[in-house]
């Protein structure tokens, strides 16, 4: 059965709730600071599962999320003729950080179109004469991937191309959060994956 996650409807049952039991806790946690950890995001909505699952771990590790649809990012030329649009500038804001997470819903075994569509404009910093050194930055930084579909696990296709993508840039691969969203994002049964990979993520963080 294709994977595909954020084409259902986004339940809103308990989302309202969680938003508000955080809100009665600001003051009375203390700050943590912020990882050197950003997120890149892609879906057909911004808050459909994927979006409202990597937005739970975002708040519990205060780092930052780019929605890549909010960026003017060109399909790969082989003449290089798009520098002027958005992604050499997104990637001087990455490769500041030292652990990157992908998290996409899972389009047909595969990510969404904007991550391709970043994935792919990764080989300009291995072309460009002036970008290899910008290329080589990505070595030893930690990866991570955040997915939703309507599998209990993620496809082996999908989390392949991940995982060889990361492996040919030299990066490390931290791990991968998933859930099943057959029944839409649910905050109360999806939290302790989110909670969980938080924890995964700060702590090689904290480590680096």
């Amino acid at each position: 059965m294709p994977m595909i996650s954020d084409r259902w409807g986004c339940h809103n049952r308990g989302w309202d709730e969680e938003r508000r039991r955080a809100s009665s806790l600001i003051g009375t946690l203390p700050v943590r600071a912020m990882l050197s950890t950003i997120a890149l995001y892609s879906s057909s909505r911004r808050l459909g599962n994927t979006g409202r699952l990597i937005d739970r771990i975002a708040s519990e590790l205060n780092i930052e999320v780019v929605d890549l649809a909010g960026q003017r990012l060109s399909s790969f030329d082989y003449d290089h003729l798009n520098r002027n649009d958005d992604f050499e500038p997104l990637m001087k804001r990455v490769l500041a950080q030292q652990q990157i997470i992908f998290a996409t819903p899972i389009y047909w075994y595969a990510v969404s179109p904007a991550m391709k569509v970043f994935l792919d404009r990764i080989s300009d910093l291995l072309d460009l004469p002036d970008l290899l050194s910008e290329g080589r930055r990505l070595r030893g930084k930690n990866a991570y991937v955040v997915c939703t579909s309507v599998s209990e696990q993620p496809s082996a296709a999908f989390m392949d191309a991940f995982r060889e993508t990361f492996d040919y840039l030299g990066m490390h691969f931290g791990g991968v959060a998933h859930v099943n969203c057959q029944d839409g994002y649910l905050p109360d049964a999806h939290v302790a994956e989110a909670l969980n990979f938080a924890a995964l993520v700060r702590t090689a963080g904290e480590r680096l």
